[in-house]
């Protein structure tokens, strides 16, 4: 899962530029062969989004924006990214983030600022805050570390110690010393990239373990809500999109024990490759190409139950430069990777450059910008529907977002996936 933070666009702006975005077609564009998207029933499905700790730095993104963005009304869960693991235990990743920065009352949920000396401040407090006003919102806390660091803690020496510890910190709500916070979690999502066939079995037992501590502690708990899982806490995992991260694990045990298995597919291209291509296709015409078409078939056909699977789309954007035009304005051109926190403003900046189009392929629906020297891979409204059908078409549990702070200030993007049912049109671009 990406590890940066990203910044807003203006919300102004972007209405603007989305409405060129359709509008807008090359003149010299050759004609294609348009696939439609899939109309289907109106159906609710699971829409979990990841909320950047760091976003509360340089007030880029803060937890009173997804009420500010009316984002809170498209989603049914967060995973509060992240925790991490030291000496084999669950520990605050960001102790100044999640409980010690004082908000400033037009920054608060509420309204009101927090006192200097009170106990919990930060973002755990803000997410007290919109738990109390949002009820039926579950909100997770997501461990993310390093993969040695997971099979360390998973040994069986350590495995039941570092369960308990997560339980306690973030369930139980000991947050840190003299700073509790009971009820906050719903549950944990486990980031793990990524387990391999050598520690598959350790896997397997953290999996159990977590399951067996969580339902443990559901029993002494006053304050399970309606809409958790039937099993009272939430356990999910983050899981890769590539073949080599899914054939060494039996997804039929993960599953025993995690309500959630949710699919990173995205990342299929990006800046450690010299040619451009797009990041999270949903198919392609090269029949030995990995898409989120294959990512998820291979799951299916290694036993995962669909129910439980979440597809994985990306709110993040890839750019290359210096990218020759070729026959295909751009894609599968070379290209000199840009690095940086890349998302929909700079969706709008590139649309505002001499020469910048808005091109679409027919098959997978994703859509690409070039303006003859800059190539920029992203997600808009047309192909995260497109996702979302897909999902629904396959039974699937719902979608999962890495990750919120990349949308617009009026969370177009999240909108656009919990739309009931897709747009059934693709709009003319190429």
């Amino acid at each position: 899962m990406m590890r940066f933070p990203t910044a807003l666009c203006n919300g102004l702006a972007m209405t603007c530029l989305l409405a060129s975005l359709c509008a807008a077609q090359s003149p010299t564009t050759p004609a294609v062969t348009k696939a439609p998207l899939h109309t289907l029933p109106a159906q609710r499905t699971e829409i979990v989004g990841y909320f950047p700790q760091w976003g509360i730095y340089n007030r880029r993104y803060i937890a009173v924006d997804l009420i500010h963005s009316g984002a809170v009304r498209s989603l049914t869960q967060l995973d509060y990214s992240q925790a991490n693991i030291s000496n084999n235990a669950c520990a605050l990743a960001d102790s100044k983030a999640d409980t010690e920065m004082v908000f400033k009352a037009e920054d608060s949920i509420d309204g009101v600022a927090d006192q200097p000396d009170a106990p919990l401040r930060g973002n755990f407090h803000q997410l007290q805050l919109l738990k109390a006003r949002y009820p039926k919102l579950r909100i997770l806390i997501s461990i993310e570390g390093r993969p040695d660091l997971f099979a360390e803690a998973a040994k069986p020496e350590n495995r039941a110690a570092f369960v308990h510890s997560c339980i306690a910190r973030f369930l139980e709500g000991h947050i840190a010393s003299g700073v509790e916070a009971p009820h906050l979690f719903d549950g944990i999502d486990v980031d793990w990239e990524y387990p391999d066939a050598d520690h598959a079995d350790d896997f397997y037992a953290l999996m159990a373990e977590f399951r067996r501590q969580m339902d443990a502690i559901r029993l002494k708990s006053t304050a399970l809500r309606a809409g958790t899982s039937q099993r009272g806490f939430t356990l999910s995992i983050a899981s890769g999109a590539a073949q080599k991260h899914i054939t060494p694990i039996d997804w039929k045990r993960v599953a025993a024990n995690v309500d959630q298995i949710g699919v990173m597919a995205y990342d299929y291209y990006g800046p450690w490759a010299r040619d451009t291509g797009f990041h999270a296709p949903l198919a392609s015409a090269n029949p030995k190409a990995e898409t989120v078409t294959t990512t998820i078939n291979a799951y299916l056909a290694a036993g995962a139950p669909a129910k439980q699977l979440l597809l994985g789309v990306p709110f993040y954007a890839y750019q290359w430069h210096n990218v020759a035009q070729g026959g295909s304005y751009g894609l599968n051109s070379k290209g000199d990777p840009v690095r940086g926190n890349l998302n929909q403003s700079t969706a709008v900046t590139l649309m505002q450059n001499p020469g910048a189009h808005l091109y679409r392929d027919p098959l997978s629906h994703a859509p690409w910008i070039y303006d003859g020297d800059n190539f920029l891979t992203f997600e808009d409204a047309v192909s995260l529907q497109a996702k979302t059908a897909f999902a629904r078409e396959n039974n699937l549990g719902g979608i999962m977002v890495w990750e919120l702070s990349g949308d617009t200030n009026d969370a177009q993007l999240l909108h656009a996936l919990s739309k009931d049912t897709p747009t059934n049109k693709v709009s003319s671009e190429h």
